[in-house]
């Protein structure tokens, strides 16, 4: 039995926050004990089994007794709160990371992930024996350490879906072909598992790959029901796999909510133990629709507690205040881990010191906060916070140029943001002035202090004939051209973005790339999607190539590709970026002034949230 106090769990999610050595570090203790209090049980990041079997550099590993002591810290900081732990064992078989020096891989074929990755050996009995034993050796020491549940993965595309997967396992002994067949090794695992320790065991798995003659519901509803009998005490359902459909394994924002919900709710009336809920729950909505309409037995919450480490305690109305929205885009609780900086978020800057809290300033003052964008909301609100008396300054509308973010096709949940920001806002009392701050307006108003976040404006190369062009404003839908001829100038995230809605409204797009490499800084995920949509949308690409003149309808294109294009209706300017700070040299000298987000240093959202919080937390 789970024997849970309430049915919440936190999901596994990797952290990075260890070294090479695989040790449990302070930043471990502090990510999950802001996270534990109102939880019935957190898994802990994933596991290697082996160090030559590691996905990040930073992986915590169960691999040695010297990470026994480590371990029990971690387990014994959870348990103050009554709340359980569980183990999640996993093997990545071909998936180990070819970048980390002396990994190995092994899988049930010798074929690579087709998006890429080492080739694997295909495994022998030898090897499979050496796997069960890695397996009953780490389930050993997760029970010795004090762990309560073990979670074992059969899905994500890792080594135990490499067997039970059609469209992966080749073999054409016992362990391939049929269903019986492509399930007896990792059968085998949990057995012996099961059989070394007292510990319930959690079997995670992909309700379906999402990829063509992969592992699909049906078979998954079978495995359930064998799992069931012997001896599992309960399924995680998740879907995709790491080597094919990254998107569906991190519930991407480009992939719709509930699916996972439709695959565990058609297992839970198949078998008679718990089944785990997973996938994109991030509100109180979200938890209310999975218990009255999927009669969920178990949620499992994972990036949403990234977000905010209080979800579930505000949802039990433990803790006060509306719940900071995760935006299902993966730009920091994937590219943080992937970059070796470990796990970040784009809305929570105290990912990594998550302990830390904003306390009363001592001596409460006035700050005037010049613009509305994400840097200039979050500095208000972190100054009000302190104690403050915040008067903003917005010559537009709240959000700034982040409301054009969420325009771009199936971006829609980065909205969630700023509607939650103006919700704080309007609770915090702060006052806004729909204006553009002038010096006077500032001088005359004796402020104490005065925060810029003007934010950036656009880069318009100096190329002859070039006189009516557009920017990002083109995606807002009053302004959305249809069926006409777009040429873009600028092919990195912006330009990407832009021509990934204009295709989808009917029309002709060119993008012309001065450098090599196409969507610079796009979260990956997101870049290959978006790059395999453009693809298929016929969105012509040149790059190592720049526009050099315009001659009315006319664009003339030179470099790698020397082009003339003929009957351009449209053309788009998407070059880049530069920080835009009209009251800086107005006001100093004048007034104590502090320059946050883009006005300081042009960047991503997660960068103008995270400079103004470090900014403003201690004035």
């Amino acid at each position: 039995m789970l024997r849970l106090k309430n049915n919440f769990i936190f999901a596994p999610v990797k952290l990075g926050f260890s070294d090479e050595s695989g040790r449990v570090t302070e930043k471990h203790i502090d990510f999950y004990g802001a996270r534990s209090r109102y939880l019935g049980a957190v898994t802990v990041e994933p596991f290697y089994l082996n160090k030559g079997l590691r996905e990040i550099p930073t992986q915590i590993g169960i691999d040695n007794d010297n990470k026994i002591a480590g371990l029990k810290r971690l387990v014994d900081s959870i348990h103050k709160f009554d709340t359980k732990v569980i183990a999640h064992l996993n093997h990545p078989g071909r998936m180990a990371n070819p970048n980390i020096p002396g990994n190995y891989f092994i899988s049930s074929t010798d074929r690579p992930c087709e998006n890429g990755g080492a080739i694997p050996k295909r495994m022998d009995r030898k090897d499979m024996d050496k796997v069960i034993t890695l397996y009953v050796e780490a389930a050993k020491r997760a029970e010795k350490v004090g762990f309560d549940l073990i979670e074992l993965q059969f899905g994500h595309g890792y080594l135990l879906a490499q067997f039970i997967s059609p469209a992966v396992n080749d073999r054409t002994d016992e362990y391939g072909g049929s269903f019986d067949n492509r399930i007896r090794f990792p059968l085998e695992i949990l057995k012996a598992v099961i059989d070394a320790i007292a510990l319930p065991v959690i079997v995670r798995i992909s309700g379906d790959e999402m990829i063509p003659g992969g592992i699909k519901l049906p078979e998954m509803v079978a495995l359930s029901k064998i799992l069931e009998k012997e001896g599992v005490e309960a399924i995680h359902v998740s879907a995709g796999t790491v080597c094919s459909t990254p998107a569906w394994y991190f519930q991407h924002m480009f992939v719709p909510k509930g699916k996972t919900w439709e695959m565990a709710r058609e297992i839970k009336e198949e078998v008679n133990i718990p089944v785990i809920f997973v996938g994109r729950v991030d509100s109180e909505k979200d938890i209310e629709i999975l218990k009255k309409e999927y009669d969920a037995d178990y949620i499992a919450i994972g990036r949403g507690l990234v977000a905010d480490p209080e979800l579930v305690g505000k949802y039990l109305k433990l803790v006060k205040g509306d719940i900071r929205p995760c935006l299902a885009c993966s730009e920091g609780c994937l590219g943080g881990v992937k970059s070796g900086k470990g796990i970040q978020c784009v809305v929570n800057p105290t990912v990594g010191n998550d302990l830390e809290t904003i306390e009363p300033a001592e001596k409460r003052k006035t700050y005037a906060v010049v613009g509305g964008g994400l840097a200039g909301i979050e500095s208000a609100l972190i100054l009000r916070k302190r104690g403050h008396k915040v008067v903003l300054y917005e010559k537009n509308e709240l959000g700034g140029q982040f409301n054009l973010a969420y325009l771009p096709p199936d971006k829609d949940s980065l909205k969630k943001l700023i509607d939650y920001y103006v919700v704080e806002m309007e609770k915090a009392g702060i006052e806004i002035i729909f204006k553009e701050a002038t010096k006077e307006d500032i001088i005359s108003r004796n402020y104490d202090g005065v925060i810029l976040a003007t934010g950036s404006e656009p880069v318009i190369p100096p190329i002859e004939g070039l006189k009516e062009y557009h920017w990002a404003e083109i995606l807002f839908d009053e302004n959305l051209p249809e069926n006409k001829n777009v040429l873009i100038i600028g092919g990195g995230l912006i330009g990407v973005e832009i021509a990934h809605k204009l295709m989808k409204k009917g029309n002709r797009v060119i993008i012309v790339e001065m450098l090599g490499e196409i969507a610079r800084g796009m979260e990956t995920i997101e870049k290959a999607m978006t790059l395999k949509d453009l693809k298929n949308g016929d969105v012509k690409i040149y790059m190592n190539s720049k526009v050099s003149k315009v001659e009315g309808h006319k664009v003339y294109v030179e470099g790698e590709h020397n082009e003339v294009f003929e009957n351009i209706d449209m053309i788009v300017v998407a070059t880049g970026m530069r920080s835009y700070n009209p009251l800086k040299e107005k006001l100093d000298g004048k007034i104590p002034t502090y320059t946050v987000g883009d006005a300081k240093k042009v960047g991503k959202a997660k960068d103008a949230i995270k400079d103004s919080y470090e900014t403003t937390k201690g004035l």
